[in-house]
């Protein structure tokens, strides 16, 4: 497995339809294997995000089980004269995690529950709106995916029974745009709310948190969503 970071340069036009589209930056990152990554199964997965530290810095992370060649990137959204990539192994550091271990860590995640209206309907996948709701998502899944985000041990300000937990929800996005559709080649619109989540973790099972990291969480990995990193906890 590789990780990878890449900085965008916000200046560029490319880089602007890149960030502009989910679909087209997808395809960018699809297109640095020189062998087309294989999604069937359960097993590790090309994921990727994006990290908006500010207006004109944008990274991309991509965690990977190939290693990456982003020479096209740099020529459409980067420095080309200076390159603006790094990758370094991500195995031996997923194979160092351990029960009980601490991590301060970035989620982007694209929380979503089906619902319907009547019996005879069939379920539609429809988005978490709130905060408090895409919280709920990730707390009912953090236990299979191998940690519990720590609670804080002091009272909760607002009154409220119930643990108060160290992560922030923020950064929602609703993104709208078109793909071709594989069976016809016709053009359809995609629709999805994005959200990141910023805490701290505890490890429960290294083995699924491993899964988590290299399979991704959630649905809508395609477009930005569903990878987790991990960083020593303060």
């Amino acid at each position: 497995m590789f990780l990878t970071r890449f900085r965008v340069n916000t200046a560029r036009m490319g880089a602007r339809r890149l960030l502009n589209s989910p679909q087209s930056l997808h395809a960018a990152v699809m297109a640095s294997f020189a062998e087309k990554p294989d999604h069937r199964g359960d097993g590790p997965r090309v994921l990727w995000r994006l990290d908006q530290q500010s207006r004109s810095e944008v990274l991309l992370y991509i965690v990977s089980p190939q290693q990456p060649d982003l020479t096209h990137l740099v020529e459409q959204a980067g420095w080309p004269t200076t390159g603006n990539w790094l990758t370094a192994p991500y195995s031996p550091f997923l194979g160092r995690l351990a029960t009980n271990d601490t991590w301060a860590f970035r989620l982007t995640a694209n929380p979503v529950h089906s619902i319907r209206r009547h019996a005879a309907e069939p379920t539609k996948r429809t988005a978490h709106v709130t905060p408090r709701h895409q919280l709920d998502w990730l707390l009912k899944r953090q236990t299979d995916a191998g940690f519990a985000v720590v609670e804080k041990p002091e009272p909760r300000p607002d009154g409220l029974d119930g643990p108060w937990h160290e992560i922030v929800v923020h950064d929602r996005r609703d993104l709208a745009f078109g793909k071709e559709d594989d069976s016809d080649g016709r053009p359809h619109k995609v629709t999805l709310t994005r959200v990141t989540y910023d805490g701290r973790l505890r490890v429960l099972d290294p083995d699924a948190l491993r899964r988590t990291l290299t399979v991704g969480l959630g649905k809508a990995k395609a477009y930005g969503c569903g990878l987790m990193t991990l960083a020593p906890a303060e």
